[in-house]
This record gives structure tokens, C-alpha cells and sequence, in this order.
């Protein structure tokens, strides 16, 4: 009997993935069907329904559910469930496609079929639509009110350009996926379904895992947050977005090689687990705080830890809204439809050289002149302009990775700090 939280939903993992004959059937019937291009987010979405990172979804959201997900965070069917999970097509595609159609999922860029979806329902997405689900999706306490929010989102915010770029109909049904792209091949130990960590967890003994969510290089203050949850927990899961990010932040493959270092020099390595997951960022603050809770109970955790301005972008986000957003959201009574994984709520971590050591804004009682302030943006801005890293900032190991690769970099996209990387705590 396993020790580990059941995935969510109440349903196991709900795998879309085919192997073996029931592959190599779909793949050739795939041939013969109608073709539609995925976006990069929409590919992610995808290849997670395959192998039950969304457990308990298995395609692609119904009206219903996009509504309901929006409004109340409930699935048309009461379950738990934080951000919409869609798949759009243009007017013309959606007009030459019948209720009930099997259609082909294709890689915008390399023609790859992905998957396969009976299309359910067809609902249209205005602008009106998009706007409604980027406020409810985006908006958060750093923008007072929506006219304040849309002087910048469509400028600033790449999750909001996401949505409103999507195309005019959202289509539901079941997939059934045949690839997981170059996820398995291109990060070979890193890359993770949920069976394989809850594998690991289980053959290690673990029931408490905290998941340490990164899209940044793992600075001071991730490995703190990393150690304070290896205190309280069994261990640690550090879990890395493979996806695509926006521009100027690091790639997957140096993130993945920071990580080696510091678990290999700083941490009891059989206390730690490092996992990579395939989903784009979609810089949804609170709410993708919720998202990464729900996926990592599907991959074993128990717990997630949500320190500052989590998966935030700008000044889009309260500093600390993403933990607070937790007892705000429903918990459905019914069996397996309640959110289990639970935040590790951390404040604010940094150097302190009075302290002679990390601490947090709960037990350094000093001022901000003795702090060296760790933002993954300040170091990402600092090491692209060529700037001097403050001591304490980072382990010496990883500033090398990040100099080297960012004195090979051949194009450089402009940063800009904005309050929670700045050291503005008010």
C-alpha cells in the first residue's frame, strides 16, 4: 500500500498515452485524418494528458468546465482545477470539422503527429472570451482593476499574449497521445512521467515530498527553501520546467546542469529527486500556484512549496498572493475532487551578513542594507550585462555555468526588474 498521496481526482492516473499495438494502430489511422496545429502551450497540455501530469483530465476542457474553472475553480463535474486546459482552431478548421470527428494533433513545427481527439463541442472565443478568462487567469492584486490591468497585460504579459493570440475556437474531447516529442530523448534522467517519480518515491520510503517548483537557475535562496523543506519532509523533489519560457529567461539544459552541481556538492543526494516536466510557463502567478500543486500531487507530493511571487511576471502579483490564494479556493467534499498537496508557505529568504547566514523576513531582524536580496531576474539581469554578482548570491560552481553561457550568448534580450526582484518588500 503506498504511503504517497492518491493522484488527484479521484481516478488514479488517467494516462492518455498509447503504447505498443494500440500505438502503431492509432499512428497509422492518424494518417487519414483531418490535420490541426497545436501551439506550444496546447503541444505541453498535451503530452502532460498523456502521461497523467493532469490526472484526472483526458482531453482537452467543454465549455462547461472552461466556465466553471474560471468562476468557481471547479470542473463541470466538481473537481478541483485551477486554469483552463484548451485547445483552439480557426473558424475555417472548425467549420470543416464535424461533432464527433477524429481529428490529428500536429507540431507546428515539425509536422509530428502528437495525438489524436474526438472532437465533443465547439464554442467560440472572442475577443470578449479571452479577455474574461486573462482576467480571471492573470489578474492579480499588483493590478487594482481590469482597466488598470489592460494598460500593460497585452504589452507585459506573455501569459495574456498567449490567450489572446489563441485562435477563435476552443474544441473539447478525448485524446489519445502518441509521442512525447523530444522530451525523453533531449533530457534522458531528468525528464519524469508521474508512475516514474511515485516509483521512486515509494522505492525510497518517501510519504511527505515537497516539491520545489524552478524555471530559474537554483540560486541561494532556492537551495534554502530546497533544505528547509528536506527538514520537515522525507525529501525534496526539485522540479524543472522543460517547456518553453519567455524570452531572456535561462534554457532548460543549463538550469538542469546548475541543478547537477549543487545536489551533487550541497545536499545528501538520497534526500533529493530531480525531475524535469514538459509544460510551457504561463506566468499565472496564484493560480499557476495552484497548477503546480495539482500536477505535483498527481506526481507524488504531498506538498508544494510557494515561497515569493511564484511563477509571477512584473508587478502583475501580491508578493506573497500565490500563498494566500490557497485558503481561498473550494474543497470539494466528495472523494478525491478536493486539492490534497498543500503549500509549504516560506517568506521572503536571502543572505544576511549580520546573521552570517540565510534567513528569511520571519527571523532576521535586520535591515536591508546587511541583505544580499536573491531574485532569479536580478541574476538573470546581472549576468546578461556582465555585472559583478554580490557574494552569498549564488555557489561559485553555478555562476560559472551561468557566465559561460552567457558569454556565448550571441543574442541578449533586455530585462527589467520589477518590485519583488528589486527588494521593495512594501
Amino acid at each position: 500500500m503506498s504511503k504517497l498521496l492518491p493522484p488527484h481526482g479521484g481516478k488514479g492516473l488517467t494516462c492518455c498515452l498509447l503504447e505498443g499495438k494500440a500505438l502503431a494502430d492509432e499512428k497509422k489511422k492518424a494518417e487519414g485524418l483531418k490535420k490541426v496545429t497545436m501551439s506550444d502551450r496546447e503541444r505541453g497540455d498535451l503530452i502532460m494528458l498523456g502521461i497523467g501530469g493532469f490526472s484526472p483530465l483526458t482531453g482537452f476542457m467543454t465549455k462547461a468546465d472552461w466556465k466553471g474553472v474560471l468562476d468557481k475553480f471547479l470542473l463541470a463535474d466538481g473537481t478541483f482545477w485551477p486554469i483552463p486546459v484548451t485547445m483552439s482552431i480557426s473558424k475555417e478548421d472548425a467549420a470543416a470539422i464535424k461533432d464527433g470527428e477524429e481529428i490529428a494533433l500536429v507540431d507546428k513545427d515539425n509536422g509530428e503527429i502528437m495525438g489524436t481527439m474526438k472532437v465533443t463541442e465547439k464554442y467560440g472565443m472572442d475577443a470578449a472570451a479571452k479577455k474574461y478568462e486573462c482576467e480571471k487567469t492573470f489578474m492579480g492584486e499588483g493590478t487594482k482593476t481590469a482597466a488598470d490591468f489592460w494598460k500593460i497585460a497585452e504589452k507585459d504579459h506573455p501569459g495574456v499574449q498567449m490567450v489572446m493570440n489563441q485562435k477563435d475556437v476552443n474544441i473539447a474531447g478525448p485524446v489519445k497521445v502518441l509521442s512525447e516529442g523530444e522530451f525523453p530523448t533531449k533530457y534522458a534522467g531528468i525528464y519524469m512521467r508521474p508512475a516514474e517519480s511515485r516509483k521512486i518515491f515509494e522505492e525510497r520510503g518517501w510519504a511527505e515530498v515537497a516539491a520545489l517548483q524552478l524555471r530559474n537557475p537554483m540560486h541561494r535562496s532556492h537551495e534554502y527553501l530546497a533544505k528547509i523543506a528536506v527538514e520537515v519532509c522525507d525529501g525534496v523533489f526539485i522540479h524543472s520546467l522543460v517547456g518553453n519560457l519567455k524570452p531572456g529567461d535561462i534554457p532548460a539544459e543549463v538550469r538542469v546542469k546548475c541543478i547537477d552541481v549543487l545536489v551533487k556538492k550541497y545536499f545528501v543526494e538520497d534526500k533529493v529527486l530531480q525531475g524535469g516536466y514538459p509544460l510551457d510557463m504561463r506566468y499565472a502567478g496564484p493560480r499557476e500556484a495552484l497548477l503546480h500543486a495539482t500536477f505535483r500531487q498527481n506526481y507524488g507530493c504531498s506538498r508544494m512549496i510557494i515561497g515569493r511571487d511564484h511563477a509571477g511576471v512584473g508587478d502583475f502579483y501580491g508578493m506573497f498572493e500565490a500563498q494566500t490564494i490557497f485558503e481561498k479556493i473550494p474543497h470539494p467534499a466528495e472523494p478525491g475532487k478536493a486539492l490534497l498537496c498543500t503549500p509549504l508557505k516560506i517568506d521572503w529568504t536571502f543572505y544576511c551578513h549580520k546573521c552570517d547566514g540565510m534567513a528569511s523576513l520571519r527571523t532576521c531582524p535586520h535591515g536591508k542594507e546587511d541583505r544580499v536580496l536573491l531574485s532569479g531576474t536580478a541574476l538573470r539581469k546581472g549576468l546578461s550585462e556582465g555585472a559583478p554578482i554580490a557574494d552569498h548570491f549564488g555557489r561559485e560552481e553555478v555562476l560559472d555555468i551561468l557566465r559561460e553561457y552567457y558569454k556565448n550568448l550571441e543574442t541578449k534580450v533586455e530585462i527589467k526588474l520589477h518590485g519583488a526582484a528589486t527588494g521593495n518588500t512594501k
